[in-house]
């Protein structure tokens, strides 16, 4: 049972520390230098100041990558370290009418948020082999947004260079995109394998001629330097990929197994999720993990009023891309999940709204499946 509480304001450079007793009586505070210099000061200080170090709860915000460090130096210390949604430590701020805002005044809010939480915290288990496959999955998901952003920039200049093309043939086949670097060569030879292009270079030659586009070498240029960019993030990408579900199937196997007998979810996405969700044990319900990924509903309504009714999305925005990605895949698949979302629509739903009717069941079929431990049956049809 925790006796001390001790709250950390982390920023990059120096963070702020407030240790609170079971009394809510201020202990000490101190400020440290995020450096290992730094990170033993703040152990002595714990050691001198709260004695046993398995009864200190420490707490602080998520802030992008400046925590990690700190909490797999404290996790491995053997002190229980929580790290706390900045949302909560905000809206538990406003509790206070004064207005003052200091790095040692959110380390006191955190501490006091400990104290008062006491009973409901509870800590997530630090694994780095956890972290190095969440960090894979973030990467590829950060190579797919740049990868979206250029191909829309490919179509934009080849709208102006040569527009009658798009509508004639695939783009984005590496043939294509080869070809269009150097036109000369309309068929290639890419890792061994050969690539079709599924127009003649008669009917290309035939639609230069008739084309309407503008004549700028800056634009071909810029098009050509846009398209080896886009080849060079593919093949990133592709590699990305392969050490993603290479690590998700040497740490996780047996999820992962689960996940793909699920018409629709591949071993990508099925990966992505893991890596995002971590261990399915610390979620009480599918009501947990719906929320945890942001898709619960937020509700306005008072008295006679009655807003309109969204998804909150205030969970992990990682884990609500993904849910969307294999929902999506389960719908194109012939399914359960399929005729859900058909019925759904029946009755009156919006596609968008059909979707997400469909997401919420999916959840709460593999949370189930997830933690029985057992793989998706058809017959299974209401969870």
């Amino acid at each position: 049972m925790s006796m001390f509480f001790v709250g950390i304001d982390v920023s990059k450079d120096y963070s702020s520390v407030q240790g609170l007793d079971q009394d809510g009586k201020k202990l000490f505070y101190v400020e440290f230098g995020m450096n290992g210099e730094g990170f033993s000061r703040l152990l002595n200080m714990l050691k001198t100041h709260c004695g046993i170090l398995s009864e200190v709860t420490v707490g602080m915000e998520s802030t992008g990558c400046y925590h990690i460090n700190l909490f797999a130096f404290l996790c491995s210390e053997g002190i229980v370290c929580v790290v706390i949604n900045p949302l909560l430590i905000s809206n538990f701020a406003r509790l206070s009418l004064r207005k003052t805002k200091t790095d040692k005044k959110d380390a006191l809010t955190i501490a006091q948020f400990l104290l008062a939480h006491r009973g409901e915290l509870s800590q997530v288990p630090y694994s780095q082999s956890s972290q190095d496959l969440k960090d894979l999955a973030r990467e590829r998901e950060s190579l797919a947004v740049m990868i979206a952003g250029l191909k829309n920039d490919v179509r934009r200049l080849l709208q102006m260079t040569f527009p009658e093309l798009e509508h004639r043939c695939k783009l984005f086949t590496e043939t294509m995109l080869r070809f269009l670097i150097k036109i000369s060569k309309a068929l290639i030879y890419a890792e061994g394998k050969r690539k079709r292009v599924f127009i003649s270079a008669e009917e290309i030659i035939s639609l230069a001629k008739a084309s309407v586009a503008s004549d700028s070498v800056a634009k071909e240029w810029i098009l050509s330097e846009k398209i080896e960019t886009l080849l060079y993030l593919e093949g990133k990408k592709g590699r990305i990929t392969e050490a993603l579900v290479e690590a998700c199937r040497s740490m996780r196997v047996d999820e992962l197994d689960i996940l793909t007998s699920v018409d629709g979810i591949s071993a990508i996405t099925g990966s992505t999720f893991l890596a995002e969700l971590g261990d399915i044990e610390r979620f009480g319900s599918y009501k947990h993990l719906i929320a945890f990924a942001g898709l619960d509903p937020s509700i306005h309504q008072s008295g006679q009023y009655e807003g309109i009714s969204r998804i909150s999305k205030r969970g992990n925005r990682h884990l609500r891309r993904v849910i969307f990605l294999m929902t999506l895949c389960a719908v194109r698949s012939h399914n359960i999940f399929r005729e859900y979302f058909l019925r759904r629509k029946e009755e009156g739903l919006p596609p968008k709204k059909a979707i997400l009717a469909t997401a919420h069941k999916l959840l709460r079929v593999l949370f189930a499946m997830l933690t029985r431990k057992s793989y998706f049956r058809r017959e299974v049809v209401e969870v």
